[in-house]
């Protein structure tokens, strides 16, 4: 199983149930790779209802909630030193210093992190990656993709699975440097990935109804990836950016494609009901 595939959605599940309270974005109009994207896509969506998303409800039905959530903590704090070495990167030291003492409390205190004692505190983790260290020295994001087994990216972002995953992710350094039966050197990583997995069946919910999902996933990628770049406080000027401006066209057809969307499972549903109007 190729290990990246989990990761790739999780991300953006997670990412419906942060903007569910957001504003519909407007869609993007720049989006060359739209054609392959979209295959890539439905490869993606399939492989996982086929064969990650069943892990990880194997996985909720031998876990409670406290459990998950201390395993949640224990890797989060494992995958620590790649925002450490990121704010590094960007120069931003303060940053770093924040993060590496997020990471000695939870580390000691935390008991290895399974507890996260550094939020109790008011040390808020902030993390980063080797995109965003590529976008703080101006380097622009580039087209919107969807690669296969790894789900949304940039041309930009995409070059953080290799330097984050050979130089500073601890779980993959792990694995290359071990060599065990059955290649057990990777469970680690997948335990991880089960994990993330798992804590995005509930915010599935999220998702019904949507008219294209594909539009919803990716504009909601770029929206977070922006807030990442400026810790939560992108310019008004950039959101606008990202939205693509002012001009209300797109957002206009869009959302009358989701009305009539919704009509037609309305009518879909009345008549599975034998004509009776779905009780709400």
């Amino acid at each position: 199983m190729p290990l990246p595939l989990l990761r790739s959605f999780a991300i953006p599940v997670l990412l419906a149930a942060l903007l569910a309270g957001c504003a519909t974005p407007m869609p993007r109009k720049d989006d060359p790779l739209e054609s392959f994207n979209r295959k890539m896509y439905a490869f993606n969506d399939f492989a996982d209802r086929v064969a990650i998303r069943p892990v990880a409800v194997a996985y909720r039905k031998v876990t409670n909630p406290t459990s998950r959530t201390l395993i949640s903590n224990f890797f989060a704090n494992i995958e620590s030193p790649i925002t450490i070495a990121n704010d590094l990167l960007q120069a931003n030291v303060p940053q770093a210093a924040k993060a590496t003492g997020r990471l000695a409390i939870n580390t000691t205190v935390g008991v290895l992190g399974f507890f996260d004692p550094a939020s109790e505190m008011g040390i808020e983790a902030s993390p980063s990656d080797f995109g965003v260290t590529l976008a703080k020295w101006g380097v622009p994001d580039g087209p919107y993709l969807v690669l296969p087994l790894y789900g949304s990216t940039t041309l930009r972002d995409v070059w953080r699975l290799p330097v984050d995953g050979y130089f500073f992710d601890p779980l993959n350094i792990y694995a290359r440097n071990h060599s065990k039966p059955l290649h057990s050197e990777y469970l680690p990583t997948v335990a991880y990935l089960v994990t993330l997995r798992s804590s995005a069946i509930d915010a599935e919910g999220l998702l019904e109804g949507v008219y294209d999902p594909y539009i919803f996933y990716r504009d909601a990628y770029r929206q977070r990836r922006l807030y990442q770049i400026y810790r939560g406080e992108p310019p008004l000027s950039v959101i606008q950016s990202l939205q693509g401006g002012n001009d209300l066209d797109d957002a206009d057809k869009l959302l009358q494609q989701q009305e009539d969307y919704e009509k037609q499972q309305k009518h879909k549903q009345s008549n599975q009901n034998g004509g009776t109007p779905p009780q709400h």
